[in-house]
């Protein structure tokens, strides 16, 4: 653990707050007018979730846990959760359905993802940017709509609906943002 003073934390950051890890949403320093500066943190609980809003003197000090961020590849989900595996070592490392969240949609086989580490454990996970999926299911193309720029709704082959344009049909490949599940372009393979 790492002493820290409260003004220097930011966003990203894994707090130990009595022995709890706490990732860091939002960090602010307020500087009053009279009365002593102050850093306003939200965070998250990394254990069960919870939101906490804490309040530092600047210059009080804070514990940063040492996270490492090392790249893993995912290999399969099941009743333990989802396993990846260390390319360098093969060393695999289980996350839970919780800790991955509603990113377990774009996970594919082989896919290589930074995974945030803490004394072992694997605590926050970074999908690349973007995902390849197919087009399952979406309507058939209208004549004469192509001039204006409206999107129609379509299921990808994870099961996440998306909007397209009007020109993707289905068993299209498309590339999907995975921050938050928009169509970026066709496929280029």
């Amino acid at each position: 653990m790492v002493k820290v003073i409260a003004s220097s934390v930011r966003k990203g950051n894994v707090l130990d707050v009595d022995g709890k890890l706490y990732v860091v949403l939002t960090a602010q320093n307020f500087h009053p007018g009279k009365g002593t500066p102050v850093t306003q943190v939200d965070m998250r609980r990394i254990s069960d979730g919870v939101k906490v809003s804490e309040r530092y003197r600047t210059t009080e000090q804070v514990e940063r846990a040492f996270v490492e961020d090392r790249e893993h590849t995912f290999l399969y989900e099941d009743g333990e959760g989802f396993h990846f595996m260390n390319p360098e070592t093969y060393d695999q490392l289980v996350m839970s359905t919780e800790d991955i969240g509603d990113l377990k949609a774009y996970l594919q086989e082989g896919m290589a993802v930074m995974l945030s580490i803490h004394e072992g454990l694997a605590i926050a996970i970074d999908l690349p940017r973007h995902v390849t999926l197919e087009i399952v299911e979406t309507e058939p193309v209208v004549k004469g709509q192509t001039a204006s720029s409206s999107y129609k709704p379509a299921v990808l082959s994870n099961g996440v609906r998306t909007l397209v344009p009007p020109h993707i049909q289905a068993g299209t490949r498309v590339v999907i943002a995975t921050e938050d599940g928009s169509y970026v372009e066709r496929a280029k393979d």
